[in-house]
């Protein structure tokens, strides 16, 4: 394959740093890209990237980046999610997919929706076995979320609620999975009801507070904050709703220094604004949360990530959106405040018109300290590596 290499250099005077990012495109026959995970697939200590694209579930070699086909065609509608961690303490990901994405229908589950854990091959690079778990209608996002017990627990998330029409009706069930100790026997599950009417997407965020990591929530009327207590996962301590009245399409979770936690959003679902919610001290809940509103010309935006990309003590915030707004842009930006308190912020581009982000990710792909984010284009049909080679 021939690799595109792009250099984007950035310079801005709040930093004595030059934020620069090589732009490597490894894939530029991507289908749709539904979703992004990293993880370590083939055991040689190197994250790789996994991707959920329309009908095959992929990953891709850290190094030579060569594509590998785990499963396709699994569904008869398109792939939507995957969930990668390593569970077992192995050094190999485990891997858990969403297909038979039908988000219209929401009460026929034959005709919406499959989640199926994989089974690895001995050698990682063949074809893997997929079998089926207990699913509900519209399965849509999935993440490995960590308990107060060690256990690791697979949280899935729906887009509606059984038989909902237009975000009405019934209310949104989490399903958590507790995979077999052996991973092929059988899985339990739990259903958690939320009472929300319509979710996008969900962020696992370890507060330190010995409840083991949260499971939070995004939707069309908030965020709602779970945890895994008493052997089942419930609302949290803190209270169910974190931020209420708020439409919240995508969410991540961070620290914006090491005394203050940070939420970013893109609002509404599918929406065109930034937000950041910052704490006033190091306990992240409802009571002492400040909304800051960074960004309203974005469409349809679809990736968040928050780091501190440029090891200057303090996190950015980055978002990709995946339509051209109405100055004809789309792509990837970073917003980084100017006084550590997102009062006042500027923005810099990281890709401007070479990709219509729909998945963004980030992780240290080569080892040298520094996140990298990769991002996959669901109309410009690639798959972006952006190295960080900030000074």
């Amino acid at each position: 394959m021939n690799y595109l290499l792009t250099l984007w250099p950035f310079i801005f005077s709040l930093y004595s740093s030059e934020p620069q990012f090589d732009i490597q495109e490894i894939d530029n026959n991507v289908a749709i890209g539904y979703g992004i995970v990293i993880g370590d697939v083939d055991g040689d200590g190197k994250p790789d990237i996994l991707l959920a694209d329309k009908k095959e579930f992929v990953w891709y070699r850290n190094g030579d980046w060569k594509r590998f086909v785990m499963i396709e065609n699994l569904s008869e509608y398109d792939n939507v999610c995957i969930a990668a961690r390593d569970i077992n303490g192995d050094g190999k990901v485990e891997i858990v997919v969403g297909a038979q994405w039908n988000p219209g229908e929401t009460s026929d589950k034959e005709k919406s929706g499959t989640v199926h854990y994989l089974v690895r091959p001995e050698d990682p690079t063949q074809k893997w076995k997929a079998v089926q778990l207990y699913h509900e209608p519209t399965v849509h996002r999935m993440r490995w979320a960590k308990t107060s017990n060690g256990e690791y627990h697979l949280v899935m998330v729906p887009l509606h609620g059984i038989g909902n029409k237009g975000g009405e009706g019934k209310g949104v069930n989490i399903i958590a999975y507790k995979p077999h100790k052996d991973w092929t026997g059988e899985w339990k599950h739990q259903i958690i009801p939320t009472d929300m009417h319509m979710t996008h997407n969900l962020e696992i965020a370890d507060f330190g507070n010995n409840e083991g990591e949260s499971v939070l929530i995004g939707g069309k009327e908030g965020i709602k904050v779970f945890t895994f207590q008493n052997n089942q996962w419930q609302p949290s301590s803190k209270g169910e709703w974190l931020v209420k009245g708020h439409s919240f399409g995508e969410l991540r979770m961070g620290q914006i220094s090491p005394e203050r936690w940070m939420l970013g959003g893109i609002e509404p679902i599918h929406g065109n604004m930034v937000t950041v919610y910052l704490s006033s001290n190091n306990q992240f809940t409802k009571e002492n949360l400040s909304r800051f509103q960074l960004d309203d010309k974005i469409k349809e935006g679809h990736g968040i990530l928050i780091a501190d990309f440029l090891n200057q003590g303090m996190s950015q915030l980055i978002v990709g959106w995946r339509a051209k707004n109405d100055s004809g842009e789309m792509g990837i930006k970073m917003y980084y405040s100017e006084n550590k308190d997102f009062t006042q912020t500027s923005e810099l581009w990281i890709d401007k018109n070479g990709i219509s982000c729909e998945d963004l990710q980030m992780a240290d792909l080569d080892g040298d300290g520094k996140l990298d984010m990769i991002a996959a284009g669901r109309s410009t049909n690639n798959l972006r590596i952006y190295w960080n080679k900030s000074k």
